[in-house]
């Protein structure tokens, strides 16, 4: 099948290549950017050199000036796909504005004639029309002068933390992940054009610094045809750039905060008219790098080292080479409970008096001490070619590699915890994604053309080792025991089982879309080919369209699309998930539903926008849309234990409506703001087709999954009074909570049981503290966590049993007895509000040159206490952050 997806692959890139040889013309390297070049004349013709010549978007706040040259021409190197504001102005002349619009890598060519200022006649942009886009996706875009003053979550993954407070359609949940438009994993980046789909959140890869991104564009629409695989949420990074930064210019910044947090970073950018270079380095250590299952921090440091250099350099008037390299390095401990933490689990089963805490092995069974390192290596060079004045072609190549290593307690019986894990594990896997690209860009009239080939193959290889810790779990006296466990139960003297699984996973696409402007019309139109062959084979044929109508007298947009997007399995543990139901050793130990499950097939969705802009005077800008998905053959991941490991699962289908919005308020004296909302269902229904981990209780056969969220919304503000003054950035989240994993209602398996003082809930299969994380009250008896002075904990009924009319929760909205359905009425996560805040000023002694800054950032402020989820099939316990305060001190030159 290999060489089956090279033939074409060879040809087609042979074919561009050739014809690319034999032509010259201009060039500028780019992958989500192009240049933006032109020329400024008099009215006579004549150049006008020294013109200072700005462009910017209102919206994403982009910004960028030069000047021009003695031969009146100019370049803005690294520009955004995205419409800008231009305005020219020299001495002598009248101020000269027009709007133009980046879509493409072809360079855009402006020439502008400015008239003396004796001349009445100045170019302007009508009010508010610079505020919308007449596009049918649906995308926000957000610049780094937006980013640098949001208050960020984490520090460990930023690029998620502001993806998720800039961005409509996202739920925020632990360690980094979000889910984008009611999907888990489904959401790509494209890294200057280098396409990501594998997982990004900081416990499977280590994601790109936030400091070496310049702009990101996010799509929530249809995505075009040039996007593929996940692309519930498509997330375009331009990075910054070096080039035409002819002063050397750098940052270097120093943080510290809550948790011991700090922080060191260093960003440096310097090129000429034909290179530059940027590089960034950082370097974090936290007492709370993971998001722990208790409000508390225990055994949470982690730390991480980060490089990224950016290489831009145009070879001859025709050709440009760009080349992004990337290593990071992270070292975290995996968080405990305070179940974890008093190793209350083995004392509990061994010797009920708790005297002891010793195990099998003689040895005290102390803290679980979990950890885990990842190492990310990424280089991906590009080479443009400006065939033409209206055809560019891009060649690239790419190899990503992510190494996660997870280690268990060096005592393997401490890794055991109440009705969550029963086995120690260790993992050393490895995902190496490499391949090439090949992209042609047109433009001409009212077309832009782009037509493209990827191949990517994913080497996956998985080394497991796993034993049970729990006692109970195969015990020879059970009936259920199992004599083909018994060789691997460490509590009677048996040794760790071994798995090795390798499989190497192959995508070819292909794809053509053509972007049709015609007056008030912009019509999107494409083909998508993905041949997939990993442990299953699929083709699949994807039509894209998108229309928009751009009413001018009232500055809206109308706007519809529809998308066919091919859907891949997640390659985090897919050999794993794929084949160890059909092992004997491993169901049971990885909690299979049944035996022999097929390896996982592709999906296939289709989904359906429709949304409109409106733009209110020239301040207030509104953009929305609603969604309608259907996917056969849905996935999503189920947790080992309490582990952060996770193996894909794959249902029959899926239903994903929804609406997503956001609203803009451009620099108004100073005065900016963005607020995002979206109301997201994510109906799954059963069978379960592929994977680990047990099908979730569900009468009808459809349930809600755990990033279903009814509504939430993000408000940021920023604030800078005058240029040269301090600056104040606001950030409001609201979270109508996600649906939760198992807490105990009335009726038993909560679809039964009247209403009424005689009704009795069980929280007997709940340890107190899992009662404690979940905020489980009966009456005035609240569950206290176990400690030194109390090995135990204080469940909330000493029997287990506490009346349905005195029962509840201070975290999870647990549903009325009677009324539960995991359709249409599950228990969800209780709604909260968080609040953030940061100060500073980027100029603290008005200096022109050197500049120092300072920042105070609060997240958190209230320390709200909260939950992102409880004992969820598919992400475990996770505390939202804690009150978190962090000071920074800048120097910048």
């Amino acid at each position: 099948m290999l060489a089956f997806y090279n033939r074409p692959l060879l040809a087609v890139s042979t074919v561009i290549f050739c014809l690319a040889v034999g032509l010259t013309a201009y060039a500028q390297s780019g992958g989500n950017s192009t240049s933006v070049t032109g020329t400024v004349l008099d009215p006579s013709g004549a150049v006008i050199p020294d013109a200072t010549v700005e462009i910017h978007n209102p919206v994403s706040q982009f910004a960028r000036s030069t000047t021009t040259d003695s031969k009146g021409n100019f370049t803005i190197p690294n520009v955004p796909f995205n419409p800008y504001h231009m305005s020219i102005t020299a001495a002598g002349f009248a101020p000269y504005s027009q709007d133009i619009d980046v879509r493409s890598l072809v360079p855009l060519n402006v020439k502008a004639n400015l008239k003396v200022t004796a001349s009445s006649e100045v170019v302007t942009v009508e009010s508010g029309t610079d505020l919308i886009e007449n596009d049918p996706t649906f995308h926000t875009d957000v610049d780094k002068a937006i980013v640098d003053r949001l208050p960020l979550e984490s520090a460990s993954s930023s690029l998620s933390s502001a993806v998720t407070l800039a961005t409509p359609g996202v739920a925020a949940d632990s360690n980094g992940f979000f889910h984008g438009m009611g999907d888990h994993a489904e959401n790509s980046f494209s890294l200057d054009g280098q396409p990501i789909t594998d997982q990004q959140s900081k416990t499977f890869s280590n994601q790109v610094p936030l400091d070496a991104v310049q702009s990101i564009e996010v799509i929530s629409g249809a995505p075009p045809a040039e996007y593929g695989e996940k692309a519930s949420l498509v997330i375009n990074l331009t990075t910054r750039s070096g080039q035409g930064v002819k002063q050397p210019t750098g940052d270097i910044t120093a943080s510290y905060g809550s948790f011991g947090t700090a922080n060191v970073g260093v960003n440096f950018a310097y090129g000429g008219d034909k290179w530059g270079n940027f590089i960034s380095a950082n370097g974090l250590n936290s007492g709370r790098f993971l998001d722990p299952p208790e409000f508390a921090v225990m055994h949470a440091k982690g730390n991480e080292e980060n490089l990224f250099d950016r290489v831009d350099y145009q070879i001859s008037t025709g050709d440009s080479v760009h080349l992004n390299f990337g290593y990071t390095r992270s070292w975290f401990q995996n968080p405990n409970s305070f179940d974890a933490q008093n190793a209350t689990a083995w004392k509990g089963l061994v010797d009920p008096t708790f005297t002891t805490g010793v195990g099998p092995d003689g040895r005290p069974v102390g803290p679980s001490d979990q950890r885990a390192q990842i190492k990310t290596f990424n280089i991906a060079p590009s080479w443009t070619r400006l065939m033409s004045a209206s055809t560019v072609l891009t060649l690239g190549g790419f190899v990503r590699r992510d190494q996660y290593n997870y280690y268990p307690s060096d005592n393997p019986f401490a890794d055991l915890q109440p009705d969550l894990q029963s086995q120690t594990v260790g993992q050393d896997r490895k995902l190496t994604n490499g391949g090439a690209r090949a992209i042609l860009s047109y433009v001409k009239g009212i077309h832009n053309v782009k037509a493209g080939v990827v191949y990517q193959q994913t080497f996956l290889d998985e080394h497991d080792t796993l034993g049970i810790v729990d006692p109970t779990f195969n015990d020879p006296a059970s009936t259920s025991y199992n004599p083909v466990l018994a060789p691997y139960d460490l509590t009677r003297g048996g040794h760790l089982f071994v798995f090795d699984g390798h499989t190497d996973v192959k995508l070819l696409s292909l794809y053509v879309q053509d972007a049709i402007t015609k007056g008030n019309w912009a019509l999107n139109v494409g083909l998508r080919g993905d041949f997939y062959n990993g442990l299953s084979t699929h083709k699949e044929a994807q039509p894209r369209i998108g229309i928009a109508y751009n009413i001018k007298r009232s500055n809206t947009v109308l706007r519809a699309s529809y998308a066919r997007v091919l859907e891949t399995p997640f390659n985090e543990n897919l050999v794993l998930s794929s084949t160890g139901c059909a092992n004997q050793v491993l169901s049971p130990l990885l909690g299979c539903n049944g035996v022999g499950v097929t390896p996982f097939l592709p999906g296939w969705r289709n989904e359906f926008h429709v949304g409109f802009q409106q733009a209110f005077g020239k301040y207030v800008v509104f953009s929305g849309e609603y969604i309608w998905k259907y996917t056969h053959n849905g996935y999503d991941f189920s947790i080992l234990g309490s582990t952060p490991i996770t193996f894909p699962i794959e249902w029959h289908n899926s239903k994903i409506p929804g609406y997503a919005g956001r609203v803009s308020v451009p620099n108004f004296h100073g005065f900016s703001a963005l607020m995002v909302f979206s109301s997201v269902a994510s109906r799954f229904f059963q069978p379960q087709l592929g994977g680990a981990g047990a099908t979730p209780s569900a009468a009808g056969g459809v349930f809600r999954i755990d990033h279903d969220e009814k509504f939430n919304q993000t408000t940021h503000i920023q604030y800078q009074p005058w240029q040269r003054g301090p600056w104040l950035g606001f950030n409001w989240r609201y979270d109508g909570g996600l649906v939760a994993g198992p807490v105990p209602c009335a009726g038993g398996d909560c679809n039964n049981g009247p209403n009424g003082t005689n009704t009795l809930v069980d929280v007997s299969g709940l340890s107190p503290d899992q009662q404690f994380q979940a905020g489980l009250f009966c009456g005035a008896v609240r569950a206290t966590p176990p400690s030194a002075t109390n090995p135990l904990g204080t469940p909330i009924s000493a029997n287990g049993l506490c009346p349905g009319n005195l029962y509840g929760s201070t975290l999870v909205s647990i549903t009325k007895p009677g009324t539960n359905n995991a359709d249409h009425n599950p228990n969800r996560i209780a709604s909260r509000h968080l609040f953030d805040i940061a100060v500073g000023h980027d100029n603290l002694f008005h200096a022109d040159k050197y500049k120092v800054s300072l920042q105070f950032t609060a997240v958190n402020i209230a320390n709200k206490y909260a939950v992102y989820n409880f004992i969820s099939t598919f992400s475990g316990t996770h505390y939202v952050t804690p009150r978190t305060l962090t000071a920074q001190l800048g120097f910048h030159f």
